[in-house]
């Protein structure tokens, strides 16, 4: 039943129809009771309608944010991206029903980002709605199926020469003592990166308790578990950092890290790489050691297509392997 109440600016209806709430306020006590009596029907006849058009796409992104990212690894930016859709052009109050295929290619084709990062945010909002789809039951289809994703770019193809490492050791201050701060502790889990092909993540979460006497275990990765094996080198970089801290290898945060790489290679001058790229500088090293299934074997790639994606070595690094 509705009731109709004075206020400030005039009239305020309150209606409350089958466990949901709302009101609104109005200049006259008429345009009150004729809101309220129009929203209690369009409320009672809410249950008519399909399960699509009664959850909006802003409810979707809220619930999947709240319930789903927070259960994954990389929570952090995935709820962030989730809170730059909520604030974009995406029609995030339209029921569900309404976010067809032609609705988000329309969106797509307005976005500014590079080829590659819309491709992550398609293939995000698909990911969104799959969970809609198959656990939720609030649409029957997934309108991401048939959205055309932009061309690929190509794969970066950048190895970090031994210069530009030195140049790097020398901006982070790296002495031959023990580890003093965090952009020295940086320094070694670089040189840990280029010795192991390890993700910057799994190496800010190492711990102790995961170094064994020539390999780390890695409990958590962005794909499967995996034992990473260790060279004579890598095995004397991670014991540099024995006393820095108890539980940790490194002592690092990604944020921290990253920012510290960045400021390390800007005062040393250079550009054109990323922490990422020590992995791909890694598996080209290594490739020179070891067969293409044992070099998956290390990385934790499932598909040995990716060898050849990390694989870049110099036509007169092939020629010495073939005398």
């Amino acid at each position: 039943m509705a009731s109709i109440k004075p206020s400030a600016k005039g009239y305020r209806a309150f209606v409350y129809v089958k466990g949901v709430r709302d009101s609104q306020t109005f200049r006259t006590m008429r345009e009150a009771n004729a809101w309220a009596s129009a929203r209690e029907t369009e409320l009672r006849a809410s249950d008519k309608l399909p399960v699509s058009d009664k959850h909006t796409l802003r409810d979707l992104l809220e619930k999947y944010r709240d319930e789903v990212s927070i259960t994954k690894r990389g929570s952090r930016w995935e709820v962030v991206r989730i809170n730059k859709f909520l604030k974009s052009t995406l029609p995030i109050d339209k029921p569900l029903s309404k976010c067809t295929t032609e609705i988000i290619g329309q969106w797509r084709d307005k976005q500014t980002l590079s080829a590659g990062s819309i491709i992550r945010e398609l293939g995000m909002l698909r990911s969104i709605f799959e969970f809609a789809r198959r656990e939720l039951k609030w649409v029957s289809e997934n309108p991401l199926k048939d959205v055309r994703k932009p061309p690929a770019p190509r794969h970066r193809e950048v190895t970090i020469t031994r210069w530009q490492i030195k140049k790097m050791l020398k901006a982070f201050g790296l002495t031959r003592g023990e580890i003093k701060n965090k952009s020295q502790s940086v320094a070694v889990c670089f040189l840990v990166a280029l010795r192991t092909g390890m993700r910057a993540g799994e190496l800010c979460d190492l711990t102790w308790g995961n170094v064994k006497s020539n390999y780390c275990i890695l409990p958590m990765t962005k794909t499967i578990p995996r034992n990473v094996p260790l060279s004579k080198k890598a095995i004397r970089l991670i014991e540099r950092m024995r006393g820095y801290d108890d539980t940790l290898v490194f002592n690092l945060t990604d944020t921290v890290r990253d920012v510290l790489f960045r400021k390390a290679r800007d005062n040393a001058g250079l550009e054109g790489f990323t922490f990422h790229d020590a992995r791909h500088t890694a598996a080209t090293w290594i490739s020179r050691k070891v067969d293409a299934l044992t070099l998956c074997k290390i990385f934790g790639w499932s598909d040995t297509k990716m060898a050849l994606t990390y694989y870049n070595p110099k036509a007169s690094d092939i020629s010495k392997l073939l005398d």
